[in-house]
């Protein structure tokens, strides 16, 4: 798996509490990507929107925590929502 979507798998983790959180983390780890590009062109228009929140989120998590290689991860694939 990409780095990039092991990050975003691992990140996904800490959101499946809610429907879509688990329908994303599925569609992650059922399904092969080559890349994040790929895996976010597969997102229907809801669940690029959760997953922008998300990336938010854990985005924030991962400054405070001063963990930079895990903000530039995720930031490629927050990049790419848009």
């Amino acid at each position: 798996m990409d780095t990039t979507l092991g990050y975003l798998r691992e990140s996904l983790s800490n959101h499946l509490e809610h429907d879509m959180g688990q329908r994303i983390y599925k569609k992650i780890t059922s399904q092969r990507y080559d890349n994040e590009e790929e895996f976010v062109r597969h997102l229907d228009e809801r669940e690029a929107a959760f997953l922008n929140a998300v990336l938010e989120h854990e985005m924030k998590y991962a400054l405070n925590e001063q963990d930079h290689q895990r903000t530039r991860e995720l930031n490629e694939v927050y990049e790419l929502l848009f």
